[in-house]
């Protein structure tokens, strides 16, 4: 029997003019609701599927743990997330650049408006104390722009870097003018900067990756 599939959006989103309308499976359902709301849905889940919801989770303890009591016994979460702080392994990703700016005011922005960064590294220590059991980590590199000399990390620079570009300006604006008082056009020129070292490829940055996943105790 197929499963049932239950995607949950954090806000709603409009079919766009001449946009090609795509075929959703009979067993995909889709929910828009509010995480950080009591959660309220009919039966437990075989899995969880969570992903890049950092500065979206107000409190990650309470987050997953509502994932646990979801969960049918035996169930599964698995949680994917991004490292705010991008690295560099050769030191080409100064602390004065513009990339590295960005990434400390957006950090403090987000800490005003109560949605703070969750340092991934203590996501698997979070969910073993909620109750979970096997918890296991697997860690990944995204690089910035397809510096790396490799086919396969040279691929997904060039996946990244397309993704990250594209969000640049939406994941600063409403940050930046909400929390730290920053004009439009400041933020709009500030973006611009950051978009040069984010193509860079001198610059050998990427963003470390964790994959965590854990079983409901049956």
């Amino acid at each position: 029997m197929a499963g049932r599939i239950m995607p949950t959006k954090m806000g709603p989103s409009e079919r766009r003019h001449g946009e090609r309308k795509t075929s959703v499976p009979p067993n995909v359902q889709f929910q828009i609701d509010d995480i950080d709301e009591e959660w309220t849905y009919s039966m437990p889940f075989d899995f969880v599927h969570s992903r890049m919801m950092n500065s979206s989770v107000k409190d990650w303890r309470v987050y997953l743990k509502k994932c646990l009591q979801s969960l049918a016994p035996g169930g599964y979460v698995e949680v994917q997330e991004i490292d705010l702080n991008a690295k560099s392994d050769d030191e080409t990703l100064r602390e004065d650049s513009n990339l590295s700016r960005w990434l400390k005011l957006l950090s403090e922005a987000t800490v005003h408006l109560d949605r703070p960064y969750q340092d991934i590294r203590q996501i698997k220590y979070i969910m073993a104390e909620v109750g979970f059991k096997d918890v296991t980590v697997d860690y990944f590199k995204w690089p910035t722009n397809p510096w790396p000399k490799d086919t396969k990390h040279k691929t997904l620079g060039q996946w990244h870097n397309a993704n990250v570009g594209s969000a640049l300006e939406a994941l600063t604006l409403a940050p930046f003018t909400r929390a730290l008082g920053w004009k439009a056009e400041e933020v709009r020129a500030f973006v611009a900067q950051v978009r040069k070292d984010l193509n860079d490829r001198r610059i050998h940055a990427y963003w470390p990756i964790v994959s965590v996943y854990g079983q409901k105790p049956a």
